[in-house]
């Protein structure tokens, strides 16, 4: 099942992280696509905008829970699968 987001659009089929970098460049790069702001979507999540920031600057501390909620309200979804899969 493919899963729309509220603006109509799909969001990536597939992409690799391998750093902290990565995930934020996903998570700005999917902010911008659906013409959301840092502070809407801090206000969606329930957090401060300065947590957004940090999160699609890459910042190696950011809260884990948080960032999965990010993922989630952007349709996104973090999965962990064998390396060659």
């Amino acid at each position: 099942m493919s899963q729309q987001l509220p603006n109509g659009k799909k969001p990536p089929s597939k992409a690799i992280v391998r750093t902290v970098q990565d995930l934020g460049e996903i998570v700005q790069r999917t902010r911008k696509e659906q013409k959301l702001s840092q502070i809407d979507v801090a206000g969606l999540v329930g957090c401060g905008n300065r947590f957004i920031v940090d999160l699609e600057k890459g910042k190696e501390t950011i809260r884990m829970q948080k960032a999965i909620e990010v993922l989630e309200l952007l349709g996104l979804e973090l999965v962990v699968t064998s390396k060659g899969q």
